[in-house]
């Protein structure tokens, strides 16, 4: 047999994808582990979702090929949806509906990025966005986002850097891992810096209504649209990570690129999962206040939790997770495995995240109480 490309020399497994197999196998063998490292919710979508999909479901005309930029009736309810609850017009040939904003990345990255271009990645940062610039034969520049910056980029650093090769930047906010906030000025930062520098910004929005009193979008800021494109995500918002719904907002020559290779790689989403997509844009905000009220009081306790381990945490922070900082001198990847091992519980490492997330890792929300506090007396023992 032939080899397997090069590309694969430059890329690891996910790690969330081959540190699961170690833990399901870990339950198996009857290991108590109480996991609390990927965020994949695990509350219920709300009735009105599975409704809507399963009366789609039941129709003859719903399980066909269906169109690759999605129902024009989703494109309006996203278009809606932005409107409703960041202030931001758009009409729906603004919007690209994705399967799961993950493949947005890859799609984004193979439309705009040839080989040996440069993108700017944050650091820590998700993983994701490295290893697919690397697919795509691009080279990943980090930039470093610090603690003491409350997670932002140094914009000063950044234009004493040699930027003529660098094409794409990817940005993230609430960022992930660590919760970090953007504010208006930032934003406002980020789309001059784009503009400034011919760089397309990316702005990755997944978290932005989880424990977040203020959702933003980076079109909220004038002139965004030359410079700018917007991936978010229903699988935190609306408790549907499996059903892989996403989108990508921007200016139609952007998203006609993107559905150029977009178009080549599925055949559309399954019609049931876009009538309850519909479904889940259009609910009110006592869906989110209920959401986020469950959210609290897990994050209240692991809190508890990372103050018993002796962890150091920020509280203004959005998001589905806890980024915390372990004492000085304490490597996170070494904290990690001894918290497996002695007391049964997952939690991720901050170096997964880049050098930047060393000393540092990460609890997920997406925990029962009664498991936390599982965890609570496990660590107070």
């Amino acid at each position: 047999m032939k080899k397997y490309s090069k590309r694969l020399q430059n890329v690891q497994e996910y790690y969330f994808s081959s540190k699961l197999k170690e833990v399901k196998q870990l339950i198996a063998q009857g290991q108590p582990i109480i996991e609390m490292g990927i965020g994949s919710p695990d509350l219920p979508p709300h009735p009105s979702i599975i409704k809507a999909l399963q009366d789609s479901a039941g129709q003859a005309c719903s399980h066909g090929y269906q169109s690759y930029q999605g129902s024009p009736e989703l494109r309006a309810a996203f278009a809606e949806f932005y409107q409703r609850q960041y202030g931001v017009s758009f009409t729906p040939e603004n919007i690209l509906p994705l399967m799961g904003s993950k493949e947005g990345i890859l799609h984004i990255s193979m439309a705009f990025l040839d080989e040996d271009d440069q993108v700017l990645i944050p650091n820590p940062g998700y993983p994701t966005y490295s290893a697919v610039t690397k697919l795509v034969k691009a080279h990943p520049v980090y930039y470093n986002l610090k603690e003491e910056d409350n997670w932002q980029p140094d914009f000063e650093a950044l234009q004493q850097q040699d930027l003529s090769k660098i094409k794409l930047m990817w940005v993230n906010y609430p960022h992930m891992p660590t919760g970090a906030l953007a504010s208006d000025s930032l934003f406002e930062k980020l789309v001059a810096f784009g503009q400034n520098h011919n760089i397309l910004i990316v702005h990755d929005n997944p978290y932005s209504f989880i424990l977040n009193p203020e959702p933003k979008s980076i079109f909220s800021i004038e002139g965004a649209a030359e410079s700018v494109l917007e991936l978010n995500s229903l699988s935190k918002t609306f408790n549907i990570p499996g059903w892989r719904v996403g989108m990508v907002a921007g200016k139609k020559e952007f998203l006609q690129a993107i559905l150029q290779v977009k178009s080549n790689m599925d055949s559309g989403m399954f019609l049931g999962i876009q009538k309850g997509a519909v479904a889940a844009l259009g609910l009110n905000q006592e869906w989110f206040d209920g959401l986020n009220s469950a959210y609290q009081s897990r994050r209240t306790l692991v809190w508890k939790l990372a103050e018993s381990l002796g962890l150091t945490f920020h509280r203004q922070t959005a998001g589905m997770f806890v980024w915390a900082k372990l004492p000085d001198g304490m490597d996170d990847l070494e904290f990690a495995d001894r918290l497996m091992q002695e007391k049964q519980i997952f939690v991720a490492p901050g170096s997964i995240f880049g050098s930047g997330g060393k000393g540092y890792i990460r609890f997920s929300l997406c925990t029962p109480e009664d498991r936390i506090l599982a965890a609570i007396r496990r660590c107070s023992s």
